[in-house]
């Protein structure tokens, strides 16, 4: 009767347990999506390199918010939808979720090369193109970078969460002692998707190279390996990281301000 008794009173508590760990209120959760430029490799610093998307954690108070980066390099705003990449973020994003997306870098290659066939149409508008995929051996429909770009955001809507566009990080470009900027690319498309969708913007290109235009390309150089103008080293990926807060606090109605420290 004793060990009965023993056995009541474990599964007792285990049961107890249950209800306690299924009645935890979820927190909120930061989701981060983008090129090598956000995450390079593992997010290991493989090779010396970091992306942005490894060190803004610090900025956020993680006992109220949870931040999950899953950018992943090589990928364009394309190529994170057809390989499922998105769809597995999707099914995790609940009302008053966040997600940051920075696309761009890997947007402006070919549309069907048999070396990774990720480019998107360039613009925002309706345009698309039908293409045999080397890669996947199958027809492919290819849309613009803003039809992506707005996938992304009234996906994010739909399920009740918060998308904020980054334009893309600035490559480590000078002509004349100013930084080559993407004002009339992908910069400017970025801004005009978020327009269009009623998304947050962050100018991430233009706060980077006002920034580095303010200090010298000697100091733009020390965020840069010497073989390297697009993939930051940790100092450059830190650094950036602090931009993309510098943009986030010029939004003051984006409620993910309240989460920062």
């Amino acid at each position: 009767m004793k060990l009965n008794r023993n056995v009541i009173i474990l599964a007792a508590l285990v049961l107890l347990s249950s209800f306690l760990v299924l009645g935890e209120k979820r927190k909120p959760k930061l989701f981060i999506i983008g090129d090598s430029t956000v995450k390079n490799g593992q997010g290991k610093g493989d090779g010396g390199l970091w992306g942005w998307g490894d060190y803004i954690a610090g900025y956020f108070d993680t006992t109220r918010i949870t931040l999950e980066n899953h950018a992943l390099g090589g990928t364009s705003s394309r190529t994170y939808q057809t390989k499922g990449l998105w769809d597995k973020v999707v099914a995790d994003i609940q009302p008053g979720d966040f997600v940051i997306m920075q696309f761009g870098h890997n947007d402006s290659s070919p549309l069907d090369d048999t070396a990774r066939a990720r480019g998107t149409i360039k613009g925002v508008g309706d345009e698309s193109k039908e293409i045999y995929n080397p890669i996947t051996k199958q027809q492919e429909v290819v849309h613009t970078y803003g039809w992506y770009m707005s996938k992304f955001i009234n996906d994010t809507k739909a399920k009740g969460g918060t998308a904020i566009i980054c334009s893309p990080i600035p490559r480590n470009d000078w002509k004349n002692n100013l930084v080559s900027r993407s004002n009339e690319s992908y910069g400017k498309w970025a801004k005009e998707t978020a327009l269009s969708t009623g998304a947050f913007f962050i100018d991430l290109n233009n706060i980077i190279a006002d920034s580095w235009e303010a200090k010298g390309k000697e100091i733009s150089n020390q965020y840069f390996t010497e073989k390297d103008h697009t993939h930051t080293n940790k100092e450059g990926a830190i650094v950036n990281a602090g931009s993309v807060i510098t943009g986030l606090r010029g939004i003051p109605s984006c409620s993910l301000n309240g989460y920062l420290k």
